[in-house]
This record gives structure tokens, C-alpha cells and sequence, in this order.
């Protein structure tokens, strides 16, 4: 299977964080699954750092090229179904939506715990 993480759930994965179920780091860990991270990811984690809100361990170019995950840069298709969802007045959060629209594209599971994702019609764990 294909994944995409949300980026809240690569951060619980790199810090061990109990917030992330035991079910959902199996996925992430198996060598079966295609685990996917956004270069949105890479957006999100640099303005959390900058801001303070989280500490970095390492560089955010080795976080990505130590992961051994894939890495999916934004193209016009992504944009394309970006342009395409539906504007919804309780979430209004670019960059969700944009994991949303790759997910969507590259025909991902997006695994995220964020229940305003998981309103828009995409596949979620």
C-alpha cells in the first residue's frame, strides 16, 4: 500500500511519541507499504522550528534523506485538485489541504488524526 503522512504524525514518529498508535508506526515501519512524506511536510516542520514550537534533532535535508521514505514534490496536478476541493468554512488550513490533493492524486492513504482532514472525501487511517 501507498501512504502519505500528515505531518503531525511524521513528527510522532521521529520523536517515539506515544500519541502515535502502535497499529499506525507498524504501517509506517513495514518494508511491504510505500510511505510517502510531502515536501509540504518539510514547510510545515521548518515554520514549527523557526517559531520555536519544535525542536529539531537534526537538519530538516537529513530528517528527509534519513527517513528512507519517498519524497513528493508539489506539480501542476496537485494544484490542479487543489483548485478542485471543496472550500469548507471549519478548515481552512493550506497545507492539509494540499497533503489532501497529493494524497488524492498519487492515490494515498493520507494517515493523519485530524478529523477536519478526514471530512474531505480522500482515504485516511
Amino acid at each position: 500500500m501507498k501512504y502519505l503522512l500528515d505531518t503531525h504524525i511524521l513528527i510522532w514518529f521521529l520523536q517515539g511519541n506515544k500519541n502515535l498508535k502502535n497499529s499506525l508506526r507498524e504501517i509506517i515501519e513495514s518494508p511491504e507499504n510505500e510511505i510517502l512524506l510531502s515536501v509540504v511536510n518539510g514547510i510545515e516542520i521548518s515554520i514549527k522550528s523557526r517559531s520555536g514550537k519544535l525542536r529539531l534533532n537534526a537538519t530538516l535535508k537529513t530528517i528527509f534523506e534519513k527517513s528512507g521514505f519517498g519524497i513528493l514534490s508539489i506539480d501542476l496536478n496537485h494544484i490542479l485538485e487543489f483548485n478542485r476541493l471543496p472550500v469548507r468554512s471549519d478548515h481552512k488550513d493550506p497545507f492539509d489541504r494540499m497533503l489532501v490533493s497529493q494524497a488524492l492524486v498519487e492515490n494515498c492513504i493520507l494517515i493523519t488524526t485530524d478529523v477536519k482532514i478526514k471530512k474531505y472525501k480522500v482515504a485516511t487511517l
